[in-house]
């Protein structure tokens, strides 16, 4: 019996240090790319990073964002100006890498997933390097990040740990050669840098996001007295039920308008002004190429 608990004892220790100690991580050389920062600045649009991380109707670009309600309390987007003190102009490249795609932080730990970090993690090295190289034209911005308003027992960042070991994926995602470029291109931007998924996949109760209903639909927490915000599906079935055809999906990307004369408005507002507009028709046109054909099986 002595030997039976020594075991069990071993075997929850390996277990924990497994949980806690042996969470995926993505090594990232920047020191192997010369970034580009104007193309940099077309990435950060990609991956919406203005959305996020600036105070909507005047803030100071990248200076701290709007709050974010989850069902785990309400999170700000930091200060990622090039600010030494509050924001990262004193992070290294590779410390900015690891942030991105590990959601690690050298200053605070683990960082929690209502940054993407899950779907960043699909950035390619160029995409990142590329914009650490844009980040450190930013203005810098003395605004210190509002704390995030969130209780025991989400305080503790240590608990990501055992999260992101269970659930975060820090490969990226490989080209489907039998798809052609224009869908694997969608899908990077809809599962990847552009973390549409993020939105338009259901969740659990631990907020992880249900792959098996992939892009089925969302709902965003109450904000303000308000009901959650029904989030819609945008799988191939549900878009053409709603009769959008390629070019009214592209109508909508462009102007925000829907198949029948309506205005997308709500969160999706937000991202048609600070991100889609500003993308490229290509990168239009593979988005819509990805949605409307469906994910691979």
């Amino acid at each position: 019996m002595r030997n039976l608990l020594f075991v069990l004892a071993g075997l929850g220790l390996l277990t924990a240090a497994w949980l806690f100690l042996g969470g995926p991580r993505r090594a990232i050389d920047m020191t192997a790319y010369e970034g580009d920062a104007m193309r940099g600045a077309y990435v950060a649009r990609l991956a919406g990073c203005v959305t996020c991380h600036t105070v909507p109707e005047g803030g100071a670009m990248l200076a701290g964002g709007a709050p974010l309600a989850t069902p785990f309390g309400t999170f700000y987007g930091p200060n990622i100006t090039s600010d030494p003190v509050h924001g990262i102009g004193s992070w290294t490249g590779s410390e900015f890498a690891d942030a991105l795609v590990n959601g690690h932080s050298a200053r605070t730990g683990h960082l929690y997933p209502v940054f993407p970090y899950t779907s960043y993690s699909k950035m390619t090295s160029p995409d990142v390097a590329d914009l650490w190289a844009w980040l450190q034209t930013v203005e810098a911005n003395n605004t210190p990040s509002r704390p995030h308003d969130i209780s025991n027992p989400f305080l503790a960042r240590a608990l990501m740990a055992p999260w992101k070991t269970l659930f975060h994926d820090v490969q990226e995602l490989a080209a489907m050669p039998e798809q052609s470029p224009a869908w694997n291109r969608g899908r990077y931007i809809v599962d990847g840098i552009g973390h549409c998924t993020e939105c338009h996949t259901p969740r659990g109760s631990l907020g992880v996001l249900d792959r098996r209903r992939h892009l089925e639909g969302g709902t965003l927490p109450p904000k303000g007295g308000s009901k959650g915000e029904k989030i819609p599906a945008i799988t191939a079935e549900a878009l053409a039920k709603r009769g959008y055809a390629r070019a009214d999906l592209l109508m909508a990307f462009r102007y925000g308008l829907a198949p029948d004369g309506d205005v997308l408005g709500g969160s999706m507002g937000e991202v048609l002004s600070d991100q889609l507009e500003h993308l490229s028709a290509d990168d239009l046109e593979a988005i819509a190429t990805y949605l409307l054909s469906g994910p691979a099986n």
